[in-house]
């Protein structure tokens, strides 16, 4: 079960616990094969990971289709990697005509044969966007436990 607040005006903050070990959820979001089966807001989505540098400095790139065939992109560098406690990466959306980046910190609290992950999406640019990616967050979240569990 997902817990969420609000850390600041436009800082979104999810903690989930998932029934797998630290090192198997970190692998989740390091590996594109496992990242693309299970990156998706919700039923009908496809992911597509067009690039995966895994270091810091590397980028990545992710291409999300919706069910009516419109692709999004976002794309970041990944700022911190200390496998498996953190991990923390720039995210900006290629569409956005601000060009905002925006700054996603993972945290990985072993907790034997489970996972706390606490997600910090931070430098939102309005409430309307935090609730947006709340949104989205979750659907991806529930994703990846739906995922760990196969």
């Amino acid at each position: 079960m997902a817990k969420e607040q609000a850390t600041s005006a436009f800082t979104l903050t999810l903690t989930r616990t998932f029934a797998a070990p630290r090192d198997k959820v970190f692998l989740a979001w390091t590996d594109a094969r496992q990242l693309a089966a299970w990156f998706l807001p919700g039923p009908g989505f496809s992911a597509r990971v067009a690039e995966l540098d895994l270091r810091i400095g590397g980028r990545y790139r992710l291409q999300i289709t919706h069910p009516g065939g419109e692709i999004h992109e976002v794309t970041g560098i990944y700022r911190e990697i200390s496998a498996p406690q953190r991990l923390a990466f720039t995210w900006r959306w290629t569409h956005d005509p601000e060009n905002q980046e925006m700054m996603v910190t993972l945290d990985f609290r072993d907790l034997g044969p489970s996972t706390e992950m606490t997600l910090t999406h931070a430098l939102l640019p309005s409430q309307q966007e935090r609730d947006k990616h709340s949104h989205g967050w979750n659907g991806c979240l529930n994703q990846l436990a739906t995922f760990l569990q196969s």
